[in-house]
């Protein structure tokens, strides 16, 4: 298969899983603790991984690796552990909404830093599909920009620890990427797994799993999962991709959760939980601007490649 269609599969897959995965972290967030259930998903992907790789014989890849690269994948690690645990937190300052909101700036900074550290070109285009993303994020959330009832200084000290959530997330995910002459993204996601599992089992609170019915341990498994497919889909499409076009597409990510919570409330499943977003014309409007500026980032390359193809045959 192409690269260009592996990238599209792989990065369609990631964001698919990350926007149903709001639903069974607000599930989970009823029994367990976000440390523990972090420490379990990382687990669980850790073991899969391991046999995976074991069985393929791509664990010798490690032998190659010099020490400036274990402090690579060591540092990796740590940012990722420091995303999954800060952005929760956050969330004792500011709305699931002000909190998604500050989160979209993630997609800017990976696009940023794969032209900075990877040299890759930000054309005039694709600048102005981001300008168009960032009008419809705001457009999209803006229902959850009411801060006229809260205290400001409340807000600041959530958007900051957002803000160190993203940038932490933004250089895992180039880290990864500087890896991967040398490391699989899946031996890559395998090491930092292990280091989460070893890391952060002294903050677990393990009595928590002999409490848990069948329908508790159906929900952690699935987040589980969820960390297993979406991350090890999302190594690969930076591996096909270039960093610009991954980053546009994760902008798609709090449409699809939104989606996902909207046909939660219309199935009527956990009512206790649940409720339907606050959507108006303009969140709707910010809707048809991400989906719009994502699509004409991903045709614009194939529109110039298209272009450059008749140039080269006619001097064959």
């Amino acid at each position: 298969m192409h690269p260009t269609k592996l990238g599209l599969f792989f990065v369609s897959i990631a964001i698919i899983f990350w926007g149903i995965l709001p639903i069974a972290l607000t599930l989970s967030g009823n029994f367990i603790d976000p440390v523990t259930l972090t420490w379990f998903r990382f687990l669980v992907a850790f073991i899969v991984t391991f046999l995976v790789m074991w069985h393929l014989g791509y664990l010798r890849q490690f032998m190659s690796l010099s020490r400036g690269d274990w402090v690579k994948l060591s540092a990796a690690g740590i940012l990722l552990m420091c995303n999954y645990t800060s952005f929760v937190y956050s969330l004792d300052y500011l709305s699931p909404g002000t909190a998604q909101l500050n989160f979209q700036t993630a997609p800017f900074y990976l696009a940023f830093g794969g032209a900075l550290f990877f040299k890759e070109r930000l054309t005039a285009v694709q600048l102005s599909c981001f300008a168009t993303l960032a009008l419809g994020v705001l457009l999209f959330f803006h229902p959850s920009l009411d801060m006229s009832a809260s205290d400001n200084s409340q807000i600041g000290f959530g958007v900051l620890i957002v803000q160190f959530s993203v940038l932490s997330w933004t250089s895992y995910a180039l880290l990864q990427k500087s890896l991967i002459a040398k490391l699989s993204p899946n031996n890559v996601l395998l090491y930092i797994y292990g280091l989460g599992v070893v890391v952060m089992a002294p903050f677990c609170d393990f009595s928590q799993f002999s409490k848990m019915n069948s329908s508790e341990w159906f929900i952690i498994l699935f987040c589980a999962a969820n960390t297993l497919i979406a991350y090890g889909s999302f190594g690969q499409a930076i591996k096909y991709w270039p960093t610009a076009q991954v980053s546009a597409m994760l902008a798609l990510t709090p449409v699809l959760s939104f989606i996902a919570n909207s046909l939660v409330v219309k199935m009527n499943l956990w009512p206790n939980t649940f409720r339907a977003d606050a959507i108006d014309a303009w969140s709707l409007l910010g809707i048809i601007l991400i989906v719009g500026a994502v699509f004409a980032m991903q045709i614009w390359p194939l529109l110039q490649q298209k272009r450059k193809q008749p140039s080269a045959d006619r001097y064959r």
